[in-house]
């Protein structure tokens, strides 16, 4: 097993330089070895799993023999024992067999057992209907019931659906962020550009070109909010605005209809989260390459607020009515309530280390999260997603792939729907896992011929009700939901794993969960990952190594 976790540890290393832009020699070479290591990964495991496999079909002579002689043996096992209902039986039997019952006395027995039978079923229906009225269980039990007919209904219909690839060409280098607006897509890369696609023709209509750095996040402000920017720039009140976050400290304000931009706020720091808190006036929250979370105004674009929030760079930033949720790339994960205020509008409520979460920051680390109620789902890339009830700190984790290959890096909510990505090093193969809301119940995964690693995603659904998805990473694309009634093929396949079916954890299986990943390897391979994370000082790791 030592060299399996070693030959897991590599093709993350390996998949983590492949995002870089400037490879050293060394680099090329580590990442030329990427399919010759997964072929001896999957000889590895296949030579671990076929002794087991052969003993369960084939079996073992001697032990044949032996449970063959346990079967035949006239004393049962204390496991073979039958139940105390049937031995008490067996022995009223057997006592009956030994005294008979006289005639007169079999049939008064007889009178009362009919009896007996006329009036049981009237009282077992009056139990039934006060159960029904006032058995608190009764009702859970029809709500369960209920439950698990709507998630098979769901779990069928998802089988059947079929998904249209529309592939949007035009960036030069990796997708960093993308979000939907309306028909429209925006999608900012490590090439510098935000770019603005028009979905039902797969066609790129505005390039936005203004950043001196990587695009590292996107965010759009609702449309009240972009109708008031609209007024006081003297444009037109359809104008719809887009926020742009970069490793250049700046973020940006798009007018998507003129492709202009109407404002640049430096931050002093390289921006790698952003989100719009759509509260009173509303508000910017950015967070930076190592570990602050700022906000700012939206009608002065003034700085109100500058806290040292993480100890590393913050790789998520997401709102939920007047709360802000930041997590960092050591793990860590901050809930903030925005008390709309001129200076100084977010208040910490919780802050939850890496050591509740269960994420130990690494180098090139990358949490994102999504949250829901008391609930904030976690991607950290593993082969799970973390579920922090961020209230009380308890975690619960839900299975995102069937083995410990897989690599979780990003997790979405839309319709009553949680979607996790996920990415298998040993192969190469790249999903969506699809589960209910919220149950967390698994339904399918969605895979097509050469997926990339997808690193980010949204959603937005048709007028029709169909879904629409957007992934970005080596490449962007759209995910179009066909209708039911259509003849037309799908280019996705949807499958289902079984392996994940039984997928909700509680907080006590969650222990261990870093075995996976943090280990010591004895070759040059781990050394040189030590050394570069002793250069880089452990704050803001996962912007250089995504985005340098």
């Amino acid at each position: 097993m030592g060299e399996v976790r070693k030959l897991q540890k590599k093709l993350r290393q390996i998949e983590t330089l492949e995002i870089k832009i400037s490879l050293t020699a060394e680099e090329r070479f580590k990442i030329s070895r990427k399919a010759e290591l997964r072929s001896r990964l999957a000889q590895l495991q296949l030579q671990l799993s076929g002794p087991q496999q052969t003993l369960g079909i084939v079996g073992d002579g001697k032990k044949e023999k032996m449970k063959r002689q346990v079967e035949k043996a006239p004393e049962a096992l204390p496991s073979q024992m039958p139940p105390a209902s049937k031995i008490h039986k067996g022995e009223k039997e057997s006592k009956a067999q030994a005294t008979p019952v006289p005639a007169a006395r079999q049939e008064e027995e007889a009178q009362i057992g009919r009896q007996r039978e006329r009036t049981e079923p009237a009282e077992v229906s009056d139990y039934c209907q006060d159960t029904s009225r006032h058995c608190p269980d009764f009702d859970k039990e029809q709500q369960l019931r209920q439950q698990e007919a709507e998630f098979t209904s769901l779990k069928a219909s998802w089988e059947k659906s079929r998904f249209r690839l529309r592939l949007l060409e035009g960036h030069s280098d990796i997708v960093t962020c993308v979000v939907a607006v309306d028909n429209l897509v925006v999608s900012g890369s490590r090439d510098t550009t935000v770019k603005v696609w028009h979905v039902p023709t797969a066609t790129e209509q505005k390039n936005l070109g203004g950043h001196t750095g990587g695009v590292t996040c996107l965010s759009a402000p609702p449309p009240e909010y972009c109708t008031r920017l609209a007024r006081s720039l003297s444009l037109s009140t359809k104008e719809r605005f887009i926020l742009s976050g970069s490793a250049d400290c700046y973020v940006k304000i798009w007018a998507l209809n003129i492709g202009q931009c109407v404002k640049s706020i430096y931050t002093f720091n390289a921006v790698t989260a952003l989100c719009f808190v759509p509260e009173e006036g509303g508000y910017i929250i950015t967070g930076s390459d190592g570990g602050k979370v700022q906000a700012w105004s939206w009608h002065s674009f003034q700085n109100c607020q500058s806290v040292n929030a993480h100890q590393e760079a913050v790789t998520s930033i997401q709102s939920q009515g007047p709360l802000v949720f930041s997590g960092s790339a050591e793990g860590g994960v901050s809930v903030w309530e925005n008390r709309c205020s001129d200076r100084d509008p977010l208040t910490l409520l919780h802050h939850w280390s890496s050591q509740v979460t269960g994420f130990r920051g690494r180098l090139g680390g990358r949490l994102t999260l999504s949250p829901r109620g008391d609930k904030v789902f976690l991607a950290y890339g593993q082969a799970w997603l973390k579920i922090l009830h961020w209230r009380t700190g308890a975690t619960s984790r839900v299975t995102n792939h069937s083995d410990v290959t897989g690599v979780t890096d990003c997790v979405h909510q839309t319709g009553g729907l949680l979607i996790g990505s996920c990415y298998d090093l040993a192969n190469g193969e790249s999903t969506l896992n699809l589960f209910s809301l919220p149950q967390c119940q698994y339904l399918v995964s969605l895979t097509w011929p050469d997926a990339p690693r997808i690193l980010c995603f949204a959603a937005w659904t048709t007028g029709s009700g169909d879904h629409r998805w957007v992934i970005g990473g080596h490449n962007l694309t759209v995910l179009e939901q066909l209708p039911s009634s259509g003849k037309q093929r799908g280019d996705v396949t949807v499958r289902r794993d079984g392996r994940m079916d039984s997928c909700l954890e509680s907080e006590g299986d969650t222990e261990g969960d870093e075995d996976t990943d943090d280990y010591e390897d004895d070759d040059d391979e781990g050394k040189d990952s030590r050394s570069d994370r002793a250069e880089d000082g452990g704050s803001g790791s996962w912007l250089r190594c995504v985005l340098q």
